[in-house]
């Protein structure tokens, strides 16, 4: 029997819907269940052939308990070893050495010293900060966010530079990056699964969660949309996410990428609505089963095999 778990926390509709939705299949030979784990030992047995992860950023247990899984030959939704090493400076520049516009962006310096260091640990940098070509690069509306954040959280919409500094000393010992506002006239937000499935959803960010879904969008290009859409593919497969949501500005018809690092994209129904909800859940366990199917061994203890990222070794021929 090869098990689909799902490792889960606070949320309730997607993770009950997805179990129930993946057993009412009667696939012979594959059943789902919600994940259950202890303390766990170096050998643990897995249990699982597939685990879909909606928790362990936030719990630092369940994401050693995934890489250790991951090294045993459970297939992990998302990567736990992907995720570990990202962040949301490393995602703008990626993408744009990919050819994804995203807006001019800076990484800062923290404003407090990150607690157990001293001056000495940061001789290395620039002091003063050269404030004016941080401004000539992204000018002074924008926005100031951490390099691994998400929810909005310690986030700052700025309109001037006394604006930016009063943020910015508000930042702490967080690493802040500051962003370019982007004027945009159509904002949507892409639920990608499988890194070839793309629902595309008219999304308004200012509205309360339950009502950032635009229920009734106006007709858009569909030269528009098919930029966006093979936009948010090119992103996620440079990423190595299986499962994320991927947000673009669109300002004078071009579409910026202004959020991608969402490993454990909102799936719940109340705010992401029933047809999106039923379409997340269907393509999840789509992906899902067909991982489960998969034959696999346990991966070699190189980076490339636990990133996923390893390619095919070929026999030479005798000569």
């Amino acid at each position: 029997m090869k098990r689909i778990g799902v490792l889960f926390g606070s949320e309730n509709s997607f993770p009950s819907a997805l179990v129930e939705h993946i057993n009412a299949r009667n696939l012979d030979g594959i059943r789902a269940e919600f994940v259950v784990t202890g303390a766990v030992p170096l050998d643990a047995a897995q249990r699982y052939a597939v685990i879909i992860d909606r928790i362990s950023h936030e719990i630092p247990f369940y994401r050693s308990f995934l890489k250790n899984a991951a090294l045993h030959g459970t297939i992990v939704i998302n990567n736990p070893f992907w995720c570990s090493a990202d962040d949301k400076f490393l995602n703008y520049s990626l993408a744009r050495k990919i050819g994804v516009p995203v807006p001019p962006t800076v990484i800062l310096p923290h404003k407090n010293l990150p607690e157990g260091t001293t001056e000495r640990s940061v001789r290395n940098l620039e002091y003063p900060l050269d404030w004016e070509s941080v401004f000539a690069c992204v000018g002074e509306h924008g926005f100031l966010k951490p390099v691994d954040g998400g929810g909005w959280r310690d986030v700052h919409h700025v309109n001037n530079r006394e604006e930016f500094f009063r943020a910015y000393d508000q930042s702490g010992d967080l690493c802040m990056m500051y962003q370019k506002a982007v004027d945009y006239t159509d904002y949507f937000r892409c639920y990608v699964i499988g890194r070839k499935h793309v629902r595309v959803m008219a999304y308004d960010p200012h509205s309360p969660h339950a009502d950032r879904y635009v229920k009734h969008p106006p007709r858009y290009s569909k030269t528009l949309l098919y930029r966006v859409e093979q936009d948010a593919l090119k992103l996620c497969r440079a990423l190595g996410y299986d499962i994320n949501t991927v947000e673009f500005a669109v300002e004078n018809g071009v579409p910026y990428a202004i959020d991608f690092m969402n490993p454990v994209p909102d799936a719940d129904l109340s705010s992401v609505g029933e047809a999106n909800f039923k379409w997340i859940v269907r393509t999840t366990a789509d992906l899902a089963i067909a991982k489960a199917r998969l034959a696999r061994h346990a991966p070699a203890l190189r980076w490339a095999d636990l990133l996923g990222t390893s390619k095919p070794r070929t026999k030479r021929a005798k000569k």
